[in-house]
């Protein structure tokens, strides 16, 4: 995908926030070609992500800690640099001399306190709860993040975790999977292409009305606005001829059709003359085949382990189903299927049922 020009960049929100990122996705980010240090996922810049894992390796310098950090995804490197208070060789575990008087503040005893807190929070163990918020790096051909903040996570009855898990897929729908698209010029209309507009004024449509199925005549006329404002463009520039009116509108709409397939949105579950194109998240037919696919083959010795690949579960479904399913509406299948806890992907590209 095209990267946007750097300048503008600050119009999508996402830059300016740390990114609850998977590390799998933080790993396999494009670094930009216009400026290094900054990478793309669906089109966002992202220069710095928020993550929550448990440390699986860990390594001490005089300056700085080395945890491995993994969240069920992936696994990366965190540098997280030693506060004054951790440089300090004398680490505060030592005892303090009682005040005389136990009303009295004792600056010198509250400093080894605060020392000792310190050190509890960013000293991590193999096993324990890390967070890391910080800018993402590649040293050696390796992503890492550089932390600005890294702490101790306590989270005995998994609450932290659980909520977290709850929280990310919500930001990938509402927003990290969403396309970044530049805002309008003032008039209260989206810049881009007739195109781009046309696309995404049917993906409202069939999101505001929680259509399952529709056919090019049922969408048509939401994109005639688009073509009048064309058609009435080019009559006042002086000896415009074109196409007609209705030739631009299927035309049009014939792209916007092959976008939203290509992308999996829709499909068709039958190429016949009549066509019906089904929308991929609200084809419970779909559905439920690729949840039995999963349960039933996931049984098998074959696939109990690691459970289904991806290509496997798009080979049977469009044995079983429709030959026609892509392999982008399977993908957005899978992603439902998961937020709804009907299976799980037990590792990159494997996915196996409750």
């Amino acid at each position: 995908m095209e990267e946007p020009p750097s300048i503008l960049w600050g119009l999508d929100p996402i830059f300016s926030a740390f990114a609850r990122l998977y590390i799998q996705d933080i790993l396999q980010m494009t670094e930009s070609v216009q400026i290094p240090g900054i990478y793309f996922y669906n089109s966002h810049p992202i220069y710095k992500v928020d993550v929550l894992g448990t440390v699986v390796y860990k390594r001490e310098r005089d300056n700085f800690f080395c945890y491995g950090v993994d969240d069920g995804t992936g696994v990366i490197n965190c540098l997280c640099w030693k506060g004054e208070l951790l440089k300090d060789k004398d680490d505060g575990t030592g005892t303090a001399p009682a005040p005389s008087d136990p009303g009295v503040f004792d600056p010198v005893v509250e400093l080894k306190k605060l020392k000792q807190a310190q050190q509890k929070r960013c000293r991590l163990e193999i096993g324990e709860l890390l967070r890391v918020r910080g800018s993402v790096k590649t040293f050696r051909q390796q992503r890492e993040i550089s932390a600005s903040v890294f702490y101790k996570v306590d989270d005995p009855l998994m609450a932290v975790q659980i909520q977290w898990m709850m929280d990310v897929p919500e930001l990938y729908r509402e927003c990290y999977d969403k396309t970044f698209e530049l805002q309008s010029d003032g008039h209260g209309e989206s810049a881009g292409t007739p195109l781009i507009k046309a696309t995404n004024l049917i993906k409202d449509f069939i999101k505001q009305k929680s259509v399952s199925r529709f056919r090019p005549y049922d969408v048509q006329d939401l994109l005639q606005p688009l073509i009048f404002n064309q058609l009435r463009a080019a009559s006042a520039e002086p000896e415009a001829a074109g196409p007609s009116g209705c030739q631009q509108l299927r035309q049009l709409l014939k792209e916007v059709l092959q976008i939203l397939q290509d992308e999996g949105v829709v499909y068709r579950r039958v190429k016949a003359q009549d066509e019906v194109y089904h929308v991929t998240e609200q084809d419970k037919d779909l559905l439920i085949a690729v949840k039995d696919i999963i349960r039933e083959d996931s049984k098998r010795e074959k696939y109990s382990e690691k459970g289904c690949h991806v290509l496997h579960i798009l080979s049977a479904v469009r044995q079983r189903h429709s030959l026609n399913v892509s392999a982008a509406a399977l993908e957005l299948v899978l992603k439902s299927l998961e937020c709804n806890s009907d299976i799980v992907s037990t590792s990159d590209k494997h996915y196996t049922a409750f």
